[in-house]
C-alpha cells in the first residue's frame, strides 16, 4: 500500500498548493528574470556593468525613500512662510558644510583604488544607520535631523563619485562609455518611478516609515556592492588627475594623450636641466573641450538645483492656472523625470558622435525655453521648462563623459571623472541656495533660471564650437 502510494506521488491537495504557489510568483519571478536580462544584456552581464545598474537602481530606490520623508516633514507638513524657513534651515545646516566638504569627496576617494567596492559598500550601509537615526526626528523636525540627513547628502555625492570612477572598469567589449552611463542612469531613473509613489505610501503608515523601508533598501545594496567583479578595485596604471593647471605649466606643449603618453608630465629644460619630476596632466593638457564642457554642465546643474527649490515654493503659493498645488509640483515633477529619462535614451542613441556639438545645442535650447518662460509664464511653458532641462542636463552629461573618455589619458580617466562629479555637484548646491532666497515671482524666477544658462553659455558654447571646428587628435567614442 505505501510503494502504491510513493509511485503515485503528491496527493492532489499538495499539487494544488504548488500549483497556486507557482502561479502567486510567476509575476515575481518572472519580472525579476526580465530586469537581469535587461541589465545583463550585451555583455554586461560577462563584464560586471550588469551588478553596477542593480546597485545604481538600488541605489535610486533608497534615496527616494529618504526624499520622501524629507520633504514630508521639512516642506508639506506646515504652512509656506515657515517652510521656506524651514528648508532655509535645511540648506544652512546641511547644504553649506557640504559646500565645503565637496571639494574634499573627489580626491579622498581618488587615494582609495583599491576599496571602491568598501567604499560603495560603506556609503549604502552608512545611509541605512542614518535613515534609522532620521526616523526618530522626523516626526518632530527637530534639529537632530539636520546633521543626519547632511550625512545621509554627503554619502550619497560620494556614491556617485565613486561610481562614476568604476564604469570605465566595467565597460563590455565594443561599449562606449556614454551608452553604459545611459544604461546606469535610467536604471536608477527607473528605480525612484517604481519606489517613490511606494515611499508616499509608506507616509500614509507614519512618518517614519518610509526611512524604514530606505534603511532595507540600503542593507541590500551594502551586500550587492561587494559582488561587484574585483577588477573594480584594480587601480593598475591609474594616476590622479588636476582640473587646474598652474599657468607657467599650460604654455608648455605636451605629447598628445595616447600611445607614449604615460611620460605626458615630464618636462626637459632647453640648458639642459635634468628633466622635472613627474606629474599628472591637468584636463587643460588634454583639450579645452572638456573644461568647456564642464562649465556647460556646471550651468545645467545649478539650473536644476535652482528650479526645484524654486518652483516647490512658487507652485505651493501660486499653483498652475486650474490646479491644486500638489498636481502642479506633480505636472513639473513627472515632466522632469520623463524628459531626463529621453535625454537618457537619446544620448544611447547617438553614441556621443559630435559630444561638443550636442552640449552646445542642449544648452541653447534650454536657454531658448527659459527666456519663452520668462516672457509668456503659462502651465505649458513651466512644465515644458522641466521637460527640457531633464532632458538637456541628461544629454549634457552623457557628452561630457564621452569627451573624457575621448580626451583624457586612460591611467587619469577614472580620476577626472570622480573630480568632475564633484563640481557639478557643487553647482547643484549653488543653484539651489539662489532658489531659496529668490523672491517667489514667477517672472523673475524664470528670468533668473535663463540668466544662468546663459553665464553658462558664454562661458563655454564658443570654445566647445571652436573644438568641434579644430576637431580632435583622438578617435571619437563609437
Amino acid at each position: 500500500m505505501t510503494a502504491a502510494r510513493s509511485h503515485d506521488g503528491p496527493g492532489p491537495l499538495r499539487r494544488a498548493g504548488r500549483a497556486t504557489g507557482r502561479v502567486l510568483r510567476a509575476p515575481f519571478t518572472g519580472t525579476a528574470r526580465g530586469i537581469r536580462r535587461a541589465t545583463h544584456a550585451h555583455g554586461a552581464g560577462e563584464s560586471g556593468l550588469g551588478k553596477l545598474i542593480e546597485l545604481h537602481a538600488v541605489n535610486g530606490a533608497g534615496d527616494v525613500m529618504i526624499t520622501v520623508a524629507l520633504a514630508s516633514t521639512v516642506f508639506f507638513s506646515v504652512p509656506t512662510d515657515e517652510a521656506r524657513g524651514r528648508v532655509a534651515l535645511y540648506l544652512a545646516i546641511t547644504m553649506a558644510p557640504f559646500t565645503l566638504l565637496a571639494p574634499v569627496i573627489g580626491p579622498l576617494l581618488d587615494r582609495l583604488p583599491h576599496g571602491r567596492r568598501a567604499a560603495m559598500a560603506g556609503a549604502m550601509l552608512a545611509r541605512a544607520l542614518l535613515a534609522i537615526t532620521m526616523s526618530g526626528a522626523v516626526a518632530t523636525g527637530g534639529l537632530e535631523l539636520y546633521p543626519a540627513a547632511l550625512g545621509v547628502l554627503v554619502c550619497s555625492k560620494a556614491y556617485g563619485v565613486v561610481r562614476s570612477a568604476v564604469v570605465p572598469r566595467l565597460l563590455p567589449p565594443k561599449f562606449s562609455l556614454v551608452k553604459a552611463n545611459s544604461r546606469v542612469t535610467l536604471a536608477g531613473l527607473l528605480a525612484t518611478g517604481v519606489a517613490a509613489p511606494i515611499g508616499a505610501g509608506l507616509q500614509t503608515i507614519g512618518s517614519p516609515w518610509p526611512l524604514y523601508g530606505a534603511c532595507a533598501i540600503f542593507v541590500a545594496g551594502t551586500f550587492l556592492a561587494f559582488t561587484l567583479p574585483p577588477k573594480v578595485d584594480s587601480a593598475k596604471g591609474e594616476r590622479r588627475a588636476r582640473l587646474i593647471v598652474p599657468h607657467h605649466e599650460d604654455a608648455t606643449p605636451r605629447p598628445a594623450p595616447g600611445k607614449g603618453s604615460t611620460r605626458a608630465g615630464l618636462r626637459k629644460g632647453g640648458n639642459g636641466q635634468k628633466p622635472a619630476k613627474e606629474r599628472p596632466p591637468g584636463l587643460r593638457s588634454v583639450g579645452g573641450s572638456v573644461l568647456h564642457g564642464l562649465q556647460a554642465n556646471a550651468a545645467h546643474r545649478a539650473l536644476s538645483g535652482f528650479l526645484i527649490f524654486f518652483l516647490a515654493f512658487l507652485l505651493r503659493e501660486h499653483p498652475l492656472a486650474g490646479q491644486s498645488a500638489a498636481v502642479s509640483l506633480g505636472i513639473v515633477g513627472v515632466a522632469a523625470g520623463v524628459g531626463n529619462a529621453c535625454g537618457t535614451a537619446v544620448g544611447s542613441w547617438l553614441r556621443a558622435r559630435g559630444p561638443e556639438v550636442i552640449i552646445a545645442t542642449v544648452l541653447g535650447l534650454a536657454l531658448s525655453v527659459a527666456v519663452l518662460a520668462a516672457v509668456f509664464f503659462s502651465t505649458v511653458l513651466v512644465a515644458a521648462l522641466g521637460a527640457v532641462a531633464g532632458f538637456t542636463q541628461a544629454l549634457s552629461k552623457l557628452s561630457l563623459d564621452a569627451m573624457i573618455q575621448r580626451d583624457v589619458p586612460e591611467e587619469v580617466r577614472t580620476s577626472a571623472f570622480a573630480r568632475s562629479e564633484t563640481l557639478l555637484q557643487m553647482a547643484w548646491v549653488v543653484g539651489g541656495g539662489i532658489g531659496i532666497a529668490l523672491p517667489l515671482n514667477a517672472v523673475l524666477g524664470m528670468s533668473v533660471a535663463a540668466g544662468i544658462l546663459a553665464l553658462g553659455a558664454a562661458t563655454s558654447v564658443r570654445g566647445l564650437l571652436g573644438s568641434a571646428r579644430r576637431g580632435t587628435p583622438h578617435p571619437r567614442v563609437a
